[in-house]
């Protein structure tokens, strides 16, 4: 694009109108911010404001933007060499293998690389349907998979994903996530039904033999489902499912993972090893790249040519990804985040006495999730007014849930202190500007 047309604060018009002569429709935006440049956790426009990050992209740059590890493999693998596709080897595809295997839970040793996290899971279905010769898969009301067709056929956080898209995927059905705010009468502290496995059990009862069964498919935290986290042992009661009936379990971590949780990935939590795992988001911190590990000995179930991809892989995105994974470990991000975020939940915790409309904080590391209720049901428009008032305050935040009344905070885990506690000040400021 010529540059003079965003020379001047009312190019920012001039250009958000082209974005909607040009731009699908079906690319929706969370702003009207229009980023010139990004670096560590901030965004600055074009029109002169500097804004703080919570979003990440939607949770990708887990190491802030333009990291400079990050930026130094690419700018030298650039150099040497960008793409082969499958015509022949190269090295940073093995690198960036050996470094993935190197940080997933033992026997996940096997990897498949892809351009995102839609085109994993749509990898990690074909395989469990290949591997076990089974044809249904089980997903979980309120996930989040993506929205290529087998993604979206387990996707079921948003009812508008599917209007006029029918007919979906065959043999995909779906049971309740143990999301006790919102689905549960137990109270605090007593057993879930739906964590142990309850659901399950009516549908391999009453609509789908275990038998038939090739995979159970699960965020270990809920994402665009409102950031719900499980309560403890609910993983481990799949693994348990799956063992017994020959199951294949499914870990989508493409927003929990490299740790955005506090742990490198989120399944860790309950020390549960997947057979599949499906990763993407965080580990090319805003390089096109996913990936699909699994057991050697369900990936070998595969044979040569029996799925592929072009762009998948490629040496620039690989590069990008093995500067990730050891920066992650160097600095001992997870950790750090899972340090800071206890801090986040404390302090969005005492908000809730002023403000009765935060009906829940809840999360894991720099996961986390408000949740917003008005006389007993979701408040969709005060999230919106709440996001809003940060916005004019230079805070980009993004809101989740089934209602969208869930506001998410997802900064990196490179957030300095001083720029979480300005974040925190802001949102605290936005509640009371939106009559939280």
């Amino acid at each position: 694009m010529n540059r003079s047309i965003v020379d001047s604060r009312l190019s920012v018009a001039t250009l958000l109108e082209k974005d909607r002569e040009l731009i699908s429709p079906a690319m929706g935006r969370y702003s009207d911010l229009v980023v010139d440049t990004a670096e560590g956790a901030w965004l600055h426009t074009l029109d002169g404001r500097s804004v703080l990050d919570f979003t990440c992209g939607i949770g990708v740059t887990n190491l802030g933007h333009r990291h400079p590890a990050v930026m130094r493999a690419v700018h030298e693998q650039v150099d040497r060499l960008w793409h082969v596709s499958g015509t022949a080897h190269h090295p940073q595809l093995v690198a960036a293998a050996e470094a993935l295997v190197s940080v997933t839970p033992a026997d996940l040793n096997s990897v498949f690389f892809g351009n995102s996290g839609a085109e994993a899971v749509e990898a990690a279905m074909k395989l469990a349907r290949r591997a076990t010769g089974r044809s249904e898969i089980i997903a979980f009301l309120g996930a989040f998979h993506g929205r290529t067709y087998g993604a979206v056929t387990l996707t079921a956080s948003r009812a508008k994903y599917r209007v006029q898209m029918g007919p979906f995927l065959p043999g995909v059905h779906h049971v309740r996530y143990p999301y006790c705010f919102r689905m549960c009468s137990h109270g605090p502290g007593e057993p879930c039904p739906i964590a142990a496995g309850e659901d399950l059990d009516l549908l391999f009862q009453t609509v789908v033999p275990p038998e038939s069964v090739a995979a159970i498919v699960v965020e270990p935290i809920q994402g665009e489902g409102g950031y719900v986290v499980p309560p403890d042992g609910f993983l481990r009661k799949l693994r348990e499912i799956c063992d017994t009936h020959g199951i294949l379990l499914v870990a989508d971590e493409v927003q929990t993972g490299f740790g955005r949780t506090g742990r490198m990935f989120a399944v860790e939590h309950d020390g549960v090893v997947p057979d599949i795992m499906c990763v993407a988001k965080g580990l090319g911190n805003g390089l096109p790249i996913g990936a699909m590990v699994a057991k050697a000995s369900v990936m070998s179930k595969w044979h040569s040519g029996e799925h592929g991809t072009t762009y998948g892989g490629n040496a620039v995105a690989c590069a990008a990804a093995v500067a990730v994974i050891e920066t992650l470990r160097s600095e001992r991000l997870p950790e750090r985040a899972a340090a800071l975020g206890e801090r986040i939940l404390e302090r969005a915790r005492g908000w809730r006495s002023d403000h009765p409309r935060l009906g829940d904080v809840r999360g894991r590391g720099f996961m986390i999730g408000l949740e917003f209720m008005e006389n007993g049901r979701p408040a969709p428009e005060l999230t919106r007014r709440i996001i809003q008032a940060a916005v004019d305050r230079n805070l980009l935040l993004l809101s989740c849930g089934l209602d969208e009344n869930v506001i998410r905070l997802i900064p990196p885990l490179t957030l300095t202190e001083d720029e979480l506690t300005q974040g925190l000040d802001i949102l605290k400021a936005s509640l009371e500007a939106a009559g939280a």
